[in-house]
């Protein structure tokens, strides 16, 4: 045993000491670190996922046992956008969005042309999709920070009034969080290097779940700020129904939602989530593009026909829960756990108590969220390939689209591939060959003479 957790990658320099688990657990979902530290984990992409939550619908995240690693589940944001925006759009519409998008999704990763895709992409243009995505998070973050939120009508960032500098979701409680995460996890590094330049394991994060008590506070706060939630509760499930979708809601749900989310579902949704993956946790296997893609295509297949809001995976959700301690499937399966728990006791109901929740607490969340995404393009080695990443991640910004940005970046990509060809080698080699073609026939024709 002291062999194996020695050899451990992610438990450097721990030894025998380290407690993997109960042996009848899925390895999927065995404690990398700390019951805490996961438990900080699944609640670490909360930023990301509750201003949806609390403007349309809830989710259901059970891919632990999966992947093995902090895989989340969240609401397919580009729909969701569309949903909020066009008050015409109806529920049923939403699902026939939500099905087209898994439809191709499922096919992409059944036929492998999802594979295809990631290992063709240049790396630096995945590189600049996250960048964009993790520098978007972050922008939004220090919106909710700064300017009071009403999320009942949308999920984009408000900025009409200030945030008042006192109160139960004042600037001070959202900036005296912000800290306490920093003291508590600093960079988020798992590793730091000594004085005397030896690695060591930086145990903070394990012993403080940073995310899991700043998020107990937001919910200790949502009773506190409006006390008549408590009468509100309703106690027992949601009743389940299907939705029935006609052919005119299935057209209206693909040019309006699943036509604006394709891009980003598999650009952010599987493309940059297998990369980031592969960054966080290089002593696994890398995660399977196919594979991705075809979950997200039959949870979709499975929810969405019983009013459940479109989900896909997310590499800000990701880097979310790895930022605060996620390190296995367990913290995944912690957090689907407590929301089927909640779901089943309150119902729709508990939208009450997530509506008074601080939201500069979700700023700050979602804050380290973006941050963490984005430093994954940190390891450009060469200005071409940063030029690359910069131009793509700016045309996404700017024009608040993956899909115009991987365009850009493709293109820039090919452009200073084509100016890197050494015309002058291959023409020197062609006419070589003509004259070598010529020669050669030339001396056929004196052998027949």
């Amino acid at each position: 045993m002291a062999s194996a957790a020695a050899a451990d990658p992610l438990l450097p320099g721990e030894g025998s000491g380290r407690r993997p688990g109960p042996g009848f657990l899925p390895s999927s979902i065995r404690l990398k670190t700390s019951v805490w530290s996961e438990l900080g984990g699944a609640v670490g992409d909360l930023g990301t996922y509750i201003p949806i939550v609390l403007a349309r619908s809830a989710t259901w995240a059970p891919t632990g046992l999966l992947f093995g690693i902090p895989m989340p589940v969240q609401p397919m944001k580009s729909i969701a956008a569309v949903a909020l925006s066009s008050a015409h759009l109806t529920v049923p519409q939403i699902m026939s969005a939500g099905l087209a998008v898994a439809a191709v999704l499922l096919f992409l990763g059944a036929t492998g042309l999802m594979t295809c895709i990631y290992r063709l992409l240049p790396l630096p243009v995945v590189r600049g999709i996250q960048l964009s995505q993790g520098l978007s998070f972050a922008f939004t973050a220090v919106k909710y920070i700064r300017y009071v939120q009403d999320f009942s009508h949308s999920s984009s960032a408000s900025t009409a009034a200030p945030r008042p500098l006192l109160g139960l979701d004042g600037l001070v409680l959202a900036l005296a969080a912000l800290l306490f995460i920093i003291l508590a996890t600093g960079s988020g590094d798992d590793e730091d290097v000594a004085s005397d330049g030896t690695i060591r394991r930086r145990r903070s994060c394990s012993r403080v779940p940073a995310a899991l008590i700043v998020f107990a506070l937001g919910l200790l706060l949502c009773f506190v700020r409006d006390p008549s939630i408590v009468r509100g509760l309703r106690f027992g499930p949601a009743p389940l129904r299907i939705v029935k979708i006609t052919w005119d809601d299935f057209k209206t749900g693909f040019w309006e939602g699943a036509v604006p989310q394709l891009p980003l579902s598999v650009l952010n949704s599987v493309i940059a989530v297998c990369k980031l993956s592969s960054d966080l946790f290089p002593e696994r296997a890398e995660l399977s593009p196919a594979r991705v893609s075809v979950s997200v295509g039959l949870m979709n297949f499975v929810g969405c026909w019983f009013g459940a809001m479109p989900c896909c995976h997310g590499a800000g959700g990701l880097a979310g829960q790895y930022r605060f301690g996620g390190r296995s499937g367990a913290s995944v399966v912690f957090l689907a756990v407590g929301k089927l728990a909640l779901g089943l006791v309150f119902g729709n109901s508990f939208v009450r108590i997530l509506g008074q929740f601080p939201i500069g607490i979700l700023g700050v969340m979602l804050l380290f969220s973006g941050v963490e995404l984005a430093m994954a393009s940190r390891d450009m080695g060469t200005k071409e390939e940063s030029f690359v990443m910069l131009i793509c991640a700016g045309v996404s910004l700017t024009g608040s689209s993956a899909a115009l940005g991987f365009i850009s970046g493709i293109v820039l990509y090919l452009l200073l591939r084509v100016r890197d060809v050494d015309y002058r080698g291959l023409l020197g080699r062609w006419g070589a060959g003509r004259r070598q073609t010529g020669s050669k026939v030339g001396g056929d024709g004196d052998e027949d003479a």
